[in-house]
């Protein structure tokens, strides 16, 4: 086992483990792959003020989200197919969130369920939902987190229609997967990979087979799945789930401040910046670019959190002090699934937090509640405009 000491590490274990189509899903962006590019280098742009002779003992990261204590200001990003990436991935990550003391939230297009998720954890979890044209299943869908005991409804907002990505088109991934004659000849070549989902039932969209109407099989999943994402998704839609949820709801997807002011108007009770990735709209602003307009505009109002592109503590600390109070990793829990499973995302999450804990020291801060821009150096990071 080489050591690991960083995401980067976990990233090519991953990929020497993980089924070719399936990294490729979770490690692309859209079309050029600008913005999926750009989410990490722009985080490397901003440059941190080193200070000395201040006293770092006794240094917290503690914080809340939505009201939830979170050992650090992370979230485990609600990421579909996780259960590919490793048999039943969105167990072991949630697990993993628990044990370290931070949020975990289920995708709606997860391989586990949402009862699969309760079952094997005991801290409540938050679900992120995507707007089908079927509405009785998405009510039917709130009920069941309601009744799983999450405590957040995480409702995503950019994936109307789905951006295009090269990579799974040349992989010839569909939802539900279908491999080729290619992605079978690489599947022999994992075998580790292939023993840990013959061991597990847990193959499809759990929170759709057997849950929707007329969803009954693959077959019939990849059918409903093809017609669902709503194109007419509107802020009346929003406020449709508020009131059947009733409870804190999260916006996902804010990447203009003009949505950011509506999501306000709506009544969320946290925003995340996000441009999915750059799996969306390429040529999007990255995450941490539009983030301090954002805050600037509503960070007064709502909580602003934002993802894209972090892939270490050092990442979380710079997008604190532009003003997100909280952040969400996706691909960083990924590769350390794909990597050694709940181990690896433990792993991961232990990077993040001892790069976070020991920068925000060099940095001359003991708590990161009293982090703010001016631990950066100026004209080194995105500012608002006037």
């Amino acid at each position: 086992m080489p050591v690991i000491t960083t995401i980067e590490d976990l990233r090519v274990l991953a990929k020497k483990r993980v089924p070719r189509m399936f990294y490729d899903y979770a490690d692309s962006g859209s079309w050029t792959e600008s913005t999926y590019r750009a989410n990490s280098d722009d985080f490397q742009k901003i440059k941190l003020r080193q200070r000395v002779a201040v006293n770092m003992e006794n240094r917290s990261t503690a914080t809340h989200m939505a009201g939830m204590a979170a050992k650090m200001p992370v979230a485990i990003a609600p990421v579909g197919l996780t259960g590919m990436q490793h048999a039943d991935g969105e167990i072991k990550a949630a697990r993993a969130a628990e044990k370290f003391g931070i949020p975990f939230i289920l995708s709606t297009m997860s391989i586990c369920s949402i009862e699969d998720i309760a079952e094997h954890t005991r801290a409540p979890f938050w679900f992120q939902l995507y707007m089908m044209r079927d509405r009785d299943a998405m009510a039917t869908m709130i009920e069941r987190a309601r009744k799983a005991g999450c405590n957040a409804l995480v409702l995503t907002l950019d994936l109307q229609v789905i951006g295009q990505r090269h990579k799974d088109l040349k992989n010839g991934l569909t939802a539900p997967p279908r491999p080729t004659v290619a992605n079978i000849l690489n599947l022999m070549t994992k075998p580790h990979w292939c023993l840990g989902m013959a061991g597990t039932r847990r193959h499809t969209f759990r929170n759709l087979v057997g849950h929707v109407k007329g969803v009954s099989d693959m077959r019939s999943l990849a059918a409903w799945t093809n017609e669902q994402f709503d194109p007419r998704l509107s802020w009346a839609d929003v406020a449709w789930v508020k009131e059947r949820w009733g409870g804190k709801l999260i916006l996902k997807g804010i990447q203009d401040v003009e949505d950011a002011k509506l999501a306000v108007q709506s009544g969320a009770d946290a925003i995340v910046v996000s441009n999915h990735g750059g799996r969306q709209l390429d040529g999007a602003q990255s995450s941490i670019e539009a983030l301090p307009a954002i805050v600037a505009a509503v960070g007064s109002d709502i909580e602003v959190w934002m993802d894209g592109g972090i892939r270490s503590g050092q990442d979380v600390l710079k997008a604190w002090a532009l003003g997100a109070r909280g952040t969400l990793i996706g691909r960083a829990m990924v590769y350390g699934l794909g990597a050694m499973g709940e181990e690896g995302v433990t792993k991961a999450l232990q990077i993040i937090h001892k790069e976070l804990d020991i920068t925000m020291a060099f940095c001359g801060r003991t708590d990161i509640q009293t982090v703010d821009r001016s631990i950066l150096v100026p004209g080194t990071y995105p500012v608002a405009a006037p």
